[in-house]
């Protein structure tokens, strides 16, 4: 087994549930590869604990095999005779009869592939937790899922589990301090650059960080897991999708190539796709903003500071975007074996694409910007990426990221990824940026450049950005 890294927060949020005198019912849930199974086997290392997990549903699967499975499960954890799954609530109270007493950690993982055949598991699974489970009061009840929009329609939105549930763990991607500690580990000295460019295809998602060698460089690395025949990540798109999204998985997949270029409204995705702008259209953004896949990006008042109707959904994983742009375009060519030796950045739109992706993993550590700019959390009024829209009166205008505080001052970020140093340009498209920006009487705003591998002497010496903040650090061995 792996050695566990990070989540010290998470498990902090699980192992207050230790000290409660009442039973807890917890939920977990995250995108496929992102460690759910491994948070709670950490969590329950030094506990009694049973795991139990759903079958892998195929299109033939029923919810008998399902109570099947379920049931050589049981038989092989207490070492008992094998019982006969014809109903749920039976399963139920046999767990429950060897879980009475002491401190007790159960898992049931992928909850949505357990019961998704048998539209009386929940109810069966919620009786059984108000008249046996919770009658342990050290008894900690944990269902895992990666299916969010199932276990929001079904447990958390259901007023069967109302008033249930002790707490909602939404498991999202590492930290860069954590993701760093995946090279830390061996030694390795490389470089920051290096560490964003596998982080820019890889993202913060835990299982495919443990597949990469920390001694050898990104270009080898990508190649290794993204354009080598059989490779992890060659793969890993199809499974994801077809694990979340069944039958449905070609129209999802059709909607996520509408953000590989960078964040879109509702509007034109519905364009896009040549459909009318409908509740399902909607309902499938909202599954994929569940699935973590999408961010909806709200922008604001700034008069009011309070957000506005008008949002623009960012594809915020950054696999699926390398997948989409970079590896099914040469599939065919991968399978031959004949993509290995070819260099990243003949890849076209490469340099723009990571360009997004290095603000997808910006934006998910914001805490390290609002900590530079010594901004305290209680002081900020609200932060986003934020955007303009262009009417008769005033243009356009897209802020990378913007943090609005009570003191009425607007820290306007522009988020720069390069090879190279970022050089005096960057000047110019910030002045026209602000220019373009409508504030209100009062406000003060603060240019602030965020970059991974240096900028300019002219940059520096222009004094012209309030705050020039290097990424990179974080990453620093």
């Amino acid at each position: 087994m792996t050695d566990f890294i990070g989540r010290e927060s998470e498990l902090e949020d699980l192992k207050r549930f230790l000290r409660k005198k009442t039973a807890s019912l917890i939920v977990v849930k995250g995108r496929r590869r992102i460690g759910k199974s491994r948070l709670i086997e950490e969590f329950g290392k030094n506990l009694k604990m049973y795991s139990f997990i759903g079958l892998p549903p195929t299109s033939e699967t029923t919810a008998q095999e399902q109570r099947d499975d379920f049931c050589r499960q049981l038989s092989r954890t207490f070492n008992t005779p094998l019982l006969k799954g014809e109903d749920w609530s039976d399963l139920f109270y046999f767990l429950s009869q060897q879980t009475q007493k002491g401190k007790i950690i159960i898992s049931l993982d992928e909850i949505s592939w357990m019961g998704s055949k048998d539209p009386n598991f929940l109810g069966k699974l919620k009786s059984a937790w108000d008249q046996y489970f919770k009658k342990n009061n050290q008894l900690i009840l944990i269902l895992c899922g990666s299916v969010s929009s199932w276990i929001d329609e079904n447990i958390l939105s259901s007023t069967a589990f109302l008033g249930r549930i002790s707490f909602t763990l939404n498991l999202e991607e590492l930290t860069l301090q954590e993701c760093n500690k995946f090279w830390e580990k061996t030694g390795a000295r490389v470089s920051p650059y290096e560490k964003f460019k596998i982080l820019s295809v890889t993202g913060g998602v835990p299982r495919y960080l443990e597949e990469i060698d920390p001694k050898k460089n990104a270009e080898f690395n990508i190649q290794q897991l993204c354009f080598k025949k059989g490779g992890l990540l060659t793969t890993e798109f199809e499974k994801v999708f077809s694990d979340l999204f069944s039958k449905r998985s070609k129209i999802y997949k059709e909607i996520i190539n509408c953000f590989i270029d960078g964040p879109t409204d509702i509007k034109t995705v519905s364009n896009r796709l040549k459909v009318g702008r409908s509740g399902l259209i909607s309902s499938y953004l909202e599954d994929l903003v569940k699935a973590n896949f999408l961010s909806r990006d709200y922008t604001w008042r700034l008069k009011t500071g309070k957000p506005s109707l008008l949002s623009h959904f960012r594809l915020s994983d950054n696999y699926l975007r390398f997948y989409l742009k970079c590896i099914e375009p040469n599939m065919a060519l991968i399978e031959k074996g004949g993509f290995q030796e070819k260099s990243l950045n003949s890849l076209p739109g490469w340099n723009s694409m990571m360009g997004l992706q290095f603000q997808n993993l910006v934006l998910h550590n914001r805490l390290l910007i609002q900590k530079k700019l010594h901004i305290r959390p209680e002081d900020i009024v609200i932060d986003n990426p934020y955007f303009q829209r262009k009417t008769e009166t005033h243009k356009g205008c897209q802020i990378d990221y913007m943090i609005q505080t009570k003191f009425n001052n607007l820290f306007v970020c522009e988020i720069k990824f390069s090879k190279n140093e970022v050089g005096v340009d960057v000047i110019q498209e910030m002045e026209e940026k602000l220019s373009r920006l409508i504030h209100p009487r009062g406000f003060s705003y603060w240019p602030v450049l965020i970059h991974v591998n240096g900028v300019s002497d002219k940059v520096d010496d222009s004094r012209f950005f309030t705050e020039i903040i290097d990424f990179s650090e974080v990453l620093k061995s």
